[in-house]
């Protein structure tokens, strides 16, 4: 009965993904790189050849160039909201739906909408239209996916409060990389291209670092290239593919830990475009009644951002964590063991059990890879 239920739902999941629309994301390492430009000059180009394209929410940042080019688009007008006693303005969803153009461009993917707006997100927005069977532009920096979160704030200094989840990349059927070298950004910024004259010295002197900038260059070309990747998964066929990864994540209670594994796990899953797990051992020095409220409450959260992050979450509760890991990667599957370095609670508890060398010598014998992260 269970196999006839779990049928019909994924034939039901097939016909949903063949009605909704198709998503393009431009992405690119900074601000200023051109992604809007090249979402209208697209625009432009559709609309020449008889596409029902519509601007939903371009933010051209006073740009004369990319405002130049807003010039002759259809636009659908933004819902006006009062929050505060301030009048503000954000794409209107329900607007567009009813309108129903074949495509729709939406700008600035990782912004976080006004109070009283229907979704917190605007990627929650674009979710809404594209299973409405419209298809999207949308655009976004590197800095704004979540599994990177921990490498920008390393590169940047700066922690990215607006973030999206991964699982928006991985939706789209295309992703553009709109490159530039440093050198040329940095131009751009002093010929005052992307921010105004009095902006343009901070700027400079903080993210606009050509080192800071070339290593965000790298995350983004990683990023389309992973993409790509995916798409030859899908579509090469199956006798030529490399082995299927699975990556387990083990973590323990230790928030900060747990989310530096939980990060890297998910960039390496998404970079194999696999199935990943995030397994909580639960000992009983970890119980319940032993752990206090903050502990429990950013494990809570910990677990949920790795289901976000499109993990599936196990628990076991066990004082053989050794057995416990091995049993769990092997009951799914498992190609990549993923945990922390020695200073960590996890591995701590493992090697005060005696059973890490029963660990290693258990995968010695399996084709798992162990990995240790920092």
């Amino acid at each position: 009965m269970m196999e006839k239920k779990d049928s019909v739902q994924h034939f039901l999941d097939l016909i949903k993904r063949s009605r909704r629309g198709r998503f393009k994301i431009y992405i690119g390492m900074s601000a200023g790189v051109g992604k809007t430009f090249r979402m209208l000059q697209e625009a432009h180009s559709l609309l020449k050849n008889g596409v029902n394209v519509k601007v939903g929410y371009i933010e051209t940042h006073g740009r004369v160039e990319t405002s130049a080019l807003m010039v002759g688009l259809p636009e659908i007008p933004r819902k006006r909201l009062f929050y505060k006693g301030k009048e503000l303005e954000e794409m209107d969803v329900q607007a567009i739906i009813n309108d129903r153009p074949d495509i729709v461009l939406v700008d600035e993917l990782a912004h976080t909408n006004a109070e009283g707006s229907k979704n917190e997100k605007r990627w929650q927005d674009v979710v809404d239209i594209l299973d409405a069977g419209i298809n999207v532009i949308s655009a976004i920096n590197i800095q704004h996916i979540e599994s990177l979160n921990d490498e920008i704030r390393d590169i940047t200094g700066i922690e990215v409060r607006e973030r999206v989840p991964d699982r928006m990349i991985q939706m789209a059927d295309e992703v553009v990389n709109i490159d530039l070298t440093a050198d040329e950004l940095i131009a751009r910024l002093r010929e005052g291209k992307i921010y105004k004259p009095e902006k343009i010295e901070t700027a400079q002197r903080n993210f606009f670092q050509p080192e800071r900038l070339l290593q965000l260059r790298e995350l983004a070309l990683k990023e389309v290239a992973a993409q790509v990747e995916r798409k030859v998964d899908v579509e090469v066929s199956q006798d030529r593919k490399l082995r299927h990864e699975r990556f387990l994540a083990c973590i323990s209670s230790s928030h900060e830990t747990a989310k530096m594994i939980i990060r890297k796990t998910a960039r390496l899953a998404s970079y194999y475009n696999s199935k990943w797990y995030v397994l909580y051992v639960q000992t009983d020095i970890e119980s319940a009644d032993r752990i206090n409220l903050a502990t429990q409450r950013h494990l809570i959260n910990n677990f949920k951002m790795a289901t976000e992050l499109g993990a599936e979450v196990i628990q076991i509760k066990s004082n053989h964590i050794s057995s416990s890991i091995v049993k769990a990667a092997e009951e799914r599957g498992i190609t990549t063991i993923c945990i922390g370095k020695p200073h960590m609670n996890l591995l701590q508890l493992i090697l005060r059990t005696n059973s890490f060398n029963q660990l290693l010598n258990k995968l010695s014998k399996s084709d798992i890879d162990l990995i240790i992260l920092s």
